[in-house]
């Protein structure tokens, strides 16, 4: 069995309500173990004997489009996954000044070249960015309103999905179930 991080776009979020204790009975339902949630952001802990990540997030997402009747974009990473995310150090210590935040955005595949500049074409002395694999690090330099970037305009750039946590929310997830 493997335990997986289900990192869920669209949960709690623009009129989108799910209960915790639903989303857990709805991957008990799909046949997933040892399911538990964390915060109210759509991040769900769980064990899978199936090893084929692609058709995991497609069953997970066929399965809950037909429950709550919207598209869930879904992001598995496995915790040895999330150890690597959380050790990747791509900016510097010194870009960490007070009100400095770290955003992981998790993205279906790695993107094409061309993809790859014209997301960090968006650089500026308000954010940063670095693409490792599927993930895209985004230090906001400044509080968030000061962004002119967001995920909405990411995923209109990546022509894909993606959804974003704060690297204290995928620190936790990674203590808590390592």
């Amino acid at each position: 069995m493997t335990k997986y991080v289900a990192f869920l776009r669209a949960i709690n979020v623009g009129g989108h309500i799910v209960k915790m204790i639903d989303l857990r009975q709805h991957f008990m339902d799909a046949g997933f173990g040892d399911v538990e949630t964390y915060i109210q952001s759509g991040n769900v802990i769980f064990e899978s004997g199936g090893g084929d990540r692609d058709a995991l997030e497609q069953q997970i997402e066929a399965h809950l489009e037909s429950i709550l009747g919207y598209a869930v974009a879904t992001f598995l990473r496995t915790l040895p996954e999330l150890a690597a995310i959380i050790a990747n150090q791509p900016f510097p210590p010194a870009e960490f000044e007070a009100g400095a935040s770290l955003y992981i955005a998790f993205l279906k595949a790695e993107p094409a070249a061309e993809v790859r500049d014209k997301v960090l074409a968006f650089a500026n002395e308000v954010d940063a960015f670095h693409i490792d694999g599927r993930e895209l690090y985004w230090l906001g330099r400044k509080q968030q309103m000061q962004s002119t970037f967001s995920g909405a305009l990411l995923e209109k750039t990546l022509g894909s999905p993606a959804t974003v946590r704060n690297i204290t929310t995928v620190r936790k997830i990674h203590q808590r179930w390592s």
